[in-house]
């Protein structure tokens, strides 16, 4: 049988075993906490980051919708002025086709002046 003192240094020796072994596990539990409360410190910070980020698509959103119903306002807008472009093509053909009128008389006033020069040219020396 094992002596008092043996019993004694193997309890001891089971009592150092259990008091590493509690530290261990404290520590483990300790590092596993701190690694849950960190992850968890990042997710609450990726979800205020997802909040205020909708936040500002949702203001982009109505400024978009904004743009959708100024753009068929003007879009209304210039259906209106198609009748006036209408009337400025028209308006404009109306001038060129006068201008080649213009161009047309004028060369037949130049035609004229240059026979009537012609003619006065002929009585002058005459009279």
């Amino acid at each position: 049988m094992a002596s008092p003192n043996e019993k004694e240094a193997e309890v001891q020796q089971q009592d150092s075993l259990a008091d590493a072994l509690n530290d261990l596990f404290t520590s483990v539990s300790t590092m596993v906490t701190s690694e849950l409360q960190g992850t968890s410190n990042q997710l609450e910070l990726l979800e205020k980051m997802n909040v205020r980020v909708s936040e500002e698509y949702k203001g982009f959103g109505d400024v978009a919708s904004g743009l959708r119903v100024f753009v068929e306002q003007l879009k209304g807008k210039s259906g209106n002025f198609d009748e006036y472009v209408q009337q400025i093509e028209d308006i404009e053909k109306q001038v060129t086709e006068f201008e080649a009128v213009i161009s047309v008389l004028d060369k037949y006033v130049s035609l004229l002046e240059s026979k009537v020069h012609f003619v006065y040219r002929q009585q002058s020396p005459t009279s």
